[in-house]
């Protein structure tokens, strides 16, 4: 395993953890918010089941990803057009990552009114999910 492979593997490993965590945490926060939360202001309740939603559906696009990508290092012959693909592949899947923390994570905050000002990083999360999604497209235009 060279240098580059050595990198990628960890990064690997990291977000396949990451996926883990935020899995579990959206099942639990999804039970929470519908016992618990009941309790919460019906705008805080709408907050947080679309914040829940974006979370589940984009742990699950990184997954798919992740996974996408890490059949693709075992399976093939790697080329120049193939690196380009693989790269825009890792960079879905961080943003992905970063569209999880800021989006979902955002609107948890400012709805717990623990740190508000973080609600204003909602709309740069949203928008590191989409470019996650517009580099999955470009990947699999890099493809032969």
């Amino acid at each position: 395993m060279n240098k580059s492979e050595l990198v990628i593997d960890k990064q690997l490993k990291f977000l396949f953890a990451f996926v883990g965590i935020s899995g579990a945490f959206s099942v639990l926060f999804s039970a929470w918010l519908a016992h618990a939360g009941s309790a919460l202001l019906f705008d805080e309740q709408r907050r947080l089941v679309i914040a829940v939603a974006m979370q589940f559906i984009h742990t699950l696009a990184l997954f798919i990803v992740l996974v996408w990508l890490k059949l693709t290092l075992e399976n093939s012959t790697v080329d120049k057009v193939l690196i380009k693909s693989i790269y825009a592949l890792l960079i879905s899947a961080y943003c992905f990552f970063l569209g999880i923390l800021f989006f979902s994570g955002a609107l948890y905050f400012k709805t717990f009114h623990l740190l508000p000002f973080f609600g204003k990083l909602a709309p740069f999360g949203g928008s590191t999910l989409a470019l996650g999604w517009l580099m999955l497209a470009v990947s699999a235009q890099l493809r032969k």
